[in-house]
């Protein structure tokens, strides 16, 4: 038993070399994901063309992605929290690869709406996976800044490089390859996970919640398909009422049902922590006007100002640059000192200032003068936004909670963004079609109608931020909460059953309890003073 502790921190070691090479596989996995929310907008009409649908079935190539993804999020977090987060981490990614595949080499509408959904499915296993496998390979909290400094930046920039290179695809290759190209994110990624990432199955493995899975996924599913079908029918229409009313409902009945199970898809701590329900909520607002932005200034530039696809997704470059800048800066410098209330409710004011100032467009608007600094403000916000929410809503979660809690997150952005997308089109095409009644002469007359409706969508996304804001305000916690929440989660202990097996054959004597600075049966102390997260690990392979 001496020779425990040099096997313990050689082991250690090792992982603290590779945990940067983990964040960008996970980097990867994720850009993959949020960036094919957008790359595959840019295609759609070239796709259209080739395989020959009507103009009233090409929403569902994106409805079909948001209908998958959305509503198996919780179920793709639950068995991350089950199994092996690292091969339901590369499950998810071969599964995304080989129905963008699918979908590259479709040769017909119905074949590319399946691929697409068969993405959504596996992206909503893939997702959560990866923001598990940052929250448990990051503990400390200022190397956790900086890693959730980087997978902030993706968060919210990666819409906006999946317009970029969808522009540049399409217009120089071709639309298939917007899906083609997820085979080499996803080979690079699923190298990086089998060489460097640890299998780490939970002890003891929690059961399937099937009742609340069902309840779950159906509620979403309803949610998602109602503010789909209303961008496509309006409010009014029967389908979209019914749709939205029984998703409630289901959403309600499952609240319900979680309160009552042993083993709940959703324990109800995971959101009631006063912390993490602000931080989802901010994710959820931010999701809806992000959203917005890019669907509504790409028309803009693209159907107003003549913009070609290419040239269109690089008038975003400023905002993803300030994303960078902000989403690195808040969590590594500013997080640790002001908090994520203050850094949050900053970035929402932000955001409603730049959607106020795009309220101001007009048909002969210049870029430069009207666009360039409502993107900065915008970047600037939203960097501060996402990396801090995303931080703090996975704050103080323990093991068997992080898949669930990763899954949240991509839940509310992903929710958010397809009420964002419904609700915001639906108030354009409204405005638009007002104006038009009214001033319906002249040459220019339907394209100064499309920029009032833009301006009318960009004026409520303002106001979304403005909610945002007092959400943050009054729910977000301060900097000596969010502390607390933290070392609570350093300090739950972990107790192995006796004769766990720890490296390389050594066990743990009966009685013996793993926490900072334990000693063992023969009072060799663990390298380091370290922790069971940090050194135990299962007999099992990698």
């Amino acid at each position: 038993m001496s020779t425990v502790a040099p096997i313990l921190g050689g082991q250690r070691s090792a992982e603290k070399d590779h945990r940067w090479l983990i964040l960008v596989i996970v980097a990867i996995a994720q850009l993959m994901v949020v960036l094919d929310s957008t790359v595959v907008n840019i295609a759609l009409p070239s796709a259209q063309h080739a395989l020959g649908f009507p103009n009233s079935d090409r929403q569902w190539v994106v409805t079909a992605y948001a209908l998958a993804f959305g509503s198996l999020l919780l179920l793709g977090g639950r068995l991350g929290d089950m199994f092996s987060r690292k091969w339901i981490f590369i499950t998810g990614l071969a599964g995304f690869a080989l129905s963008s595949a699918l979908g590259g080499a479709a040769v017909s509408f119905s074949m590319l709406v399946a691929a697409r959904t068969l993405q959504g499915a596996f992206g909503a296993i893939l997702a959560p996976a990866a923001l598990g496998t940052l929250i448990s390979t990051f503990r400390d909290p200022r190397e956790r800044g900086r890693a959730f400094g980087v997978f902030g930046s993706v968060a919210g920039g990666g819409g906006a490089v999946g317009l970029i290179l969808g522009g540049i695809l399409t217009q120089y290759v071709s639309w298939r390859w917007t899906l083609y190209v997820n085979l080499f994110f996803a080979a690079i990624a699923i190298a990086g996970a089998l060489a460097y990432m640890r299998s780490n199955r939970p002890a003891t493995r929690p059961r399937m919640d099937w009742a609340g899975t069902v309840l779950a996924s159906a509620g979403l599913f309803l949610i998602v398909f109602g503010f789909s079908h209303a961008e496509l029918a309006g409010w009014a229409a029967g389908l979209t009422i019914a749709s939205l009313v029984a998703g409630v409902v289901l959403l309600a009945a499952f609240v319900l049902a979680e309160r009552r199970v042993s083993h709940p898809l959703l324990p109800l701590r995971v959101i009631m922590d006063r912390a993490r329900g602000g931080s989802y909520l901010a994710v959820g607002l931010t999701g809806i006007a992000v959203f917005g932005v890019f669907l509504f200034l790409t028309y803009y530039l693209q159907l107003v100002k003549g913009y070609s696809p290419v040239a269109s997704g690089l008038a975003f470059l400023p905002m993803i640059a300030c994303i960078l800048l902000a989403s690195n800066l808040s969590s590594i410098v500013l997080l640790p000192r002001v908090g994520p209330r203050n850094l949050i409710v900053t970035g929402m004011l932000l955001g409603g200032g730049a959607m106020a100032y795009l309220t101001q467009l007009t048909v002969a608007s210049s870029y430069a003068t009207s666009i360039v600094p409502a993107l900065v403000a915008l970047g600037l916000g939203f960097g501060m936004i996402f990396s801090p929410a995303i931080n703090t809503a996975t704050a103080g979660v323990s093991r068997q909670d992080s898949g669930v809690a990763s899954a949240l997150v991509n839940t509310m952005q992903q929710v958010g963004g397809s009420i964002g997308t419904a609700a915001l089109s639906t108030v354009a095409l409204t405005a638009t079609a007002s104006f038009l009644a009214v001033h319906h002469g002249g040459a220019l007359a339907p394209a100064t109608a499309a920029v009032h409706g833009y301006s009318v969508a960009f004026a409520v996304s303002a106001v979304l931020f403005g909610v945002g804001a007092l959400v943050a305000a009054l729910l977000l916690p301060s900097r000596q909460r969010l502390e607390e929440l933290r070392n609570a989660a350093l300090a739950a202990p972990a107790a192995p059953a006796p004769g766990a097996v720890l490296a390389d054959g050594a066990v743990l004597a009966d009685g013996a309890v793993l926490a900072d600075g334990a000693v063992l049966a023969d009072g060799a102390v663990l390298a380091g003073g370290a922790g069971a997260g940090d050194s135990v690990r299962s007999a099992e392979p990698r």
